[in-house]
């Protein structure tokens, strides 16, 4: 019995060594055979970005309640990318961006606004209203009595 528990602790004991070796992983600069295989993968990489790349999508949300309006639009077909979106501005205008990539000169974007803008009365520039006007006539009031 004693010598089945033994066995079995150098078994376990075997078994942890063997486990713990891991493989150790470092960088090491490329040899010349590997630079022609980079090469060839550089190449693949070119041919896959060559590849045509057509999609078009759209949403939008529009939530009267929360007064929340906004979405977007876009085409792509291979390198020629085209789209807009828009956005309610709390200020009541719409803003709407239209984009294209153009080749190297990359994004270019044209903002419009649509609407007028609106701010409403706050209560705390009302009230600093008042109070200055109250501060005036009160000054009035005290060099008249003079």
């Amino acid at each position: 019995m004693v010598s089945k528990v033994i066995f079995l602790l150098v078994a376990a004991a075997a078994v942890a060594v063997v486990a713990d070796e891991r493989p150790v992983y470092s960088y090491e600069p490329a040899s010349s055979e590997e630079s022609d295989e980079s090469e060839e993968s550089f190449e693949s990489y070119e041919s896959y970005e060559s590849t045509e790349a057509k999609y078009n999508f759209n949403w939008a949300v529009n939530d009267a309640p929360s007064n929340n309006d906004f979405g977007q639009e876009e085409a792509r077909d291979n390198d020629d990318t085209k789209g807009s979106y828009y956005v309610q501005l709390p200020d009541g205008r719409l803003q709407k961006v239209t984009y294209y990539v153009d080749g190297d000169s990359g994004y270019i974007a044209e903002v419009t606004y649509e609407g007028e803008a609106h701010y409403p009365e706050s209560v705390e520039s009302y009230e600093s209203v008042e109070s200055y006007e109250s501060a005036e006539s009160s000054e009035e009031d005290s060099y008249e009595r003079r």
